[in-house]
Order: C-alpha cells, then structure tokens, then sequence
C-alpha cells in the first residue's frame, strides 16, 4: 500500500485549534482535520465518517464537543470535501473502508470508536464487518433509509422535508458541499452504491458493539429503523436524541453526552 502524507495545517473553531493533512492510500486521497483532547486526561478517541455528497465541515460542533475529553480525528473520504476525486475509476462502499482502514492502521489509533453519520453509517458497517481489527466499537447516527425506501425518487423526497427542517448553516454547508466541492456527476456515480447496500445485514454480521443514534424529526432516518438495526446487532442499543437528520450539528452537546456514555458502559 502506498501512503503519501502531506504536512499539516493549523485552523479554528470556536476558538478550539484543529490540524488537517491529507493521507494517499493506492490513489485514493483522505483529508484528516484532527482536533487534539483539550484536558490533561487520558480519554477515548473518536472518528467522525460523514455522509453522502458532503464533507466533514458540519461535525465540527461536535467535534469540539467530543474534544473536551478525547481526540477526534475527522475524514474527507475520496472524492467529498477536501479530498480529490479519484481518477478513472469508480468507488465503492469497500473502497471507502479500505481506504479508511488504511489510515486507522497508518496511525495506529488504539481501538477508536468509529462514528459514521446518514451514508457513513454504510461505510463504518463495512469497516467494521471486512476489518474487525480496527475497533470493536461503532455508532451509527441517522442512518440511511430502511429498505422500503432506497429509490432514488423517494430518497430525494425525503431529503427534502428534512432540509426544511435543518438550521440553515446545516443547509448551506451541504449546498455547498452537494453542488460545488463533491459535484453532480460523482455524486450520482456513488448512489448505486448506497442504494444498493443493506447495512441491516452487516450489523449483525460482526461482533462489534453497535450504539444507533436517531433525531425525533429525522424524515429519513426514524425511531422505528433505529431500533430494528440496534435490534440486529449482536450488542446493539438504540437511543432518541431531539432534532433532525444533522443531530450531531443540531444538539451537539447531547451527541457527545451519548457517546461518551456508550463508551462508559463498553469499557
């Protein structure tokens, strides 16, 4: 495997510093912002995988959040965000997890807890399913949607009602990251991928400890999907948070309050 790392660069949030560099695994470009534990404990480290079409930029609440007592590593996969678009070839979900298992492994991070939100739920199952030694220990935030609904027709519907209900930095940041940093076309090259994968069968296929978070006004993601899929795993719970599909922006602090707990009670 080739890894090329690039120097890293210092950045602000809510005045909480933050570094982010970029990592190439066989061709395919990661970009990691890393937000380092801001007390003198030693606490659990945590890696943020967002969703389909944008980036990292809308776990940043969160991430400060989660920063008070861990390190928090955040990740542009191939193609979204920050991270260059992979040249004549398509990815698929494997893809995405190989590469991000890749960095886990480069930088050595004892047993985090990986975190995937709405699409990245797919590419954590994956992980978690195809390199059981990068962590033993996944949550699932608002995952994509049950398979009643995995037509591009109804996924769209459904991500509108639930713009309607997001702030509007949530709004514009995944404008932005839909339209102009990820684009149309490669968007679209990666739907397939998404629609076609059932991650209620990978839950139950590892022995991962599986927590599934899900927002009370969440339009694509609901109550009922959350428990089925906390219900599969082999060690799963499910937990309501208030909010909708961006729960982790919305009402960060409570995020990170049932993380923590989820890590307090495996441990």
């Amino acid at each position: 495997m080739t890894v090329v790392e690039s120097r890293d660069r210092m950045h602000r949030f809510r005045g909480v510093a933050y570094s982010t560099s970029r990592q190439e695994h066989e061709a395919m470009t990661l970009v990691v912002e890393r937000f380092p534990q801001r007390d003198a404990l030693e606490g659990r480290t945590y890696v943020l995988v967002h969703g389909m079409g944008v980036s990292s930029r809308y776990f940043h609440p969160l991430a400060a959040e989660l920063a008070r007592t861990g390190r928090v590593y955040l990740v542009d996969l191939p193609g979204f965000g920050a991270a260059p678009k992979p040249e004549h070839r398509d990815i698929t979900l494997e893809d995405h997890a190989r590469v991000l298992a890749g960095f886990l492994r480069r930088t050595e991070l004892d047993n985090p807890v990986l975190v995937g939100h709405s699409w990245g739920c797919q590419v954590v199952a994956v992980l978690a399913e195809q390199h059981p030694d990068v962590s033993d220990r996944i949550a699932l935030m608002a995952p994509t949607m049950e398979p009643s609904a995995r037509t591009v027709p109804r996924g769209m519907l459904r991500l509108f009602r639930d713009a309607l209900r997001e702030p509007f930095q949530v709004f514009a940041i995944a404008a932005v990251d839909y339209l102009v940093r990820c684009g149309v076309p490669y968007l679209f090259r990666q739907l397939p991928n998404m629609m076609g994968d059932r991650i209620e069968d990978r839950v139950g296929a590892h022995g991962s400890r599986v927590l599934v978070l899900t927002g009370d006004r969440d339009p694509i993601a609901g109550r009922e999907w959350g428990a089925e899929l906390a219900a599969r795993a082999r060690f799963g719970r499910h937990r309501e948070v208030h909010g909708p599909h961006v729960v982790m922006h919305s009402d960060p602090e409570t995020v990170a309050r049932e993380l923590r707990a989820f890590v307090d009670e495996t441990d």
